[in-house]
């Protein structure tokens, strides 16, 4: 108990601790989308990468505009994709020095780990997706163009469009990557256990193509490039849990026997 009471402090304390975090987050959230608006032309550019790849050396690579403000504002949605990319560890840092002095030493210690994984996984989810799963699915929904001499059918995709587009498959794989971290933290809570999880292993395969059929694009390659991580990712996390169930028993053992006469 002694590492709570020695952080104990009054209401106002913590409303204006609370007020100088979000204040900083907010700084913090201002100076990169200050920055990423300066380099939204190439941040735009990095991420039409995979329309750009998908077209082909011979392909169309042409993305338009069909209002007079939408490329203004689509540069201002890339800013802000990009600025909450960057500031990131700055505003979790903020919200970890806010909550950790309300937690336990051995709380802290079980729950860094989890913030810690939290940005790497959803990187690799974003990874996956940006450099793999889009130029495979731009290169299916190109492939329907076609030019007979009669009828000619071509992509021309908004900018707009296309930005809302990538940026749900980024969101829709890094989000989708941090199951891992979801279900740790439950069984942690004692919400679930890991019999339970391993019991509803066929509703939770179900529940990955459902979640991917929603998530993104109506086009079977897509569902399955994330259901099928999603799967794996659900095996790993029966694995982890039942790691950390062997460390927490080996922990529960020791001082057993060192009180043993």
């Amino acid at each position: 108990m002694r590492d709570i009471d020695d952080s104990k402090a009054p209401l106002l304390d913590h409303l204006i601790e609370l007020r100088q975090r979000l204040l900083r987050s907010i700084i913090a959230l201002a100076v990169a989308f200050g920055i990423a608006f300066y380099f939204s032309s190439d941040i735009f550019r990095f991420l039409a990468q995979p329309y750009i790849e998908a077209s082909g050396p011979g392909g169309e690579k042409q993305l338009i505009y069909t209002k007079l403000y939408e490329a203004f504002f689509t540069e201002i949605k890339v800013a802000l994709f990009a600025a909450f990319f960057f500031a990131f560890p700055v505003i979790a840092n903020q919200v970890w020095a806010f909550v950790a002095p309300g937690l336990y030493k051995h709380e802290k210690r079980a729950f860094l780990p989890f913030i810690l994984a939290t940005p790497v996984l959803f990187t690799l989810g974003a990874a996956l997706a940006y450099y793999v799963v889009m130029p495979t699915a731009f290169r299916f929904f190109l492939g329907y163009q076609q030019s007979d001499g009669e009828v000619s059918v071509s992509a021309l995709p908004a900018i707009a469009d296309y930005l809302s587009l990538v940026m749900n498959f980024i969101f829709a794989f890094g989000v989708s990557f941090l199951l891992p971290v979801l279900m740790m933290l439950l069984e942690r809570a004692g919400i679930v256990t890991r019999q339970q999880l391993t019991a509803g292993r066929r509703y939770a395969i179900v529940a990955a193509f459902v979640v991917a059929a929603v998530l993104t694009p109506p086009d079977v390659i897509s569902q399955l490039m994330l259901a099928i991580p999603l799967v794996i990712l659900y095996e790993l996390a029966l694995i982890g849990i039942w790691l950390t169930e062997r460390g927490r028993a080996k922990k529960a053992i020791v001082p057993t026997e060192q009180e043993a006469p």
